[in-house]
């Protein structure tokens, strides 16, 4: 079954505190993480990975040294939901905000 668009967007408003950002022209969100170094970065990926793969749902991503820049984005209702909302969380605990 496929996720259904996020009606609630006071949901975003926590996430908007800790450094997520509206995507222009999209409905999603974006959000830089920035780490000590490469390893950081990297070990961030892999937990936010395991995340991610037990909520079946995968971000759009990449890492060049120690940044990683993150876009969730739900494809299936072709906008944000609510696996978003709680990837976006469980990423900022896991990078420590």
């Amino acid at each position: 079954m496929p996720a259904e668009k996020l009606k609630d967007r006071t949901a975003l408003l926590p996430l908007i505190a800790t450094g997520w950002a509206e995507v222009r022209d999209r409905d999603a969100i974006t959000k830089t993480f920035l780490f000590r170094n490469f390893v950081e970065a990297f070990g961030f990926m892999t937990k936010c990975a395991i995340v991610a793969e037990k909520l079946n749902h995968h971000p759009e991503w990449s890492n060049v040294y120690r940044t990683v820049t993150v876009t969730l984005i739900t494809h299936d209702c072709d906008g944000l939901s609510d696996l978003d909302i709680r990837l976006a969380r469980q990423m900022d605990q896991l990078a420590g905000y």
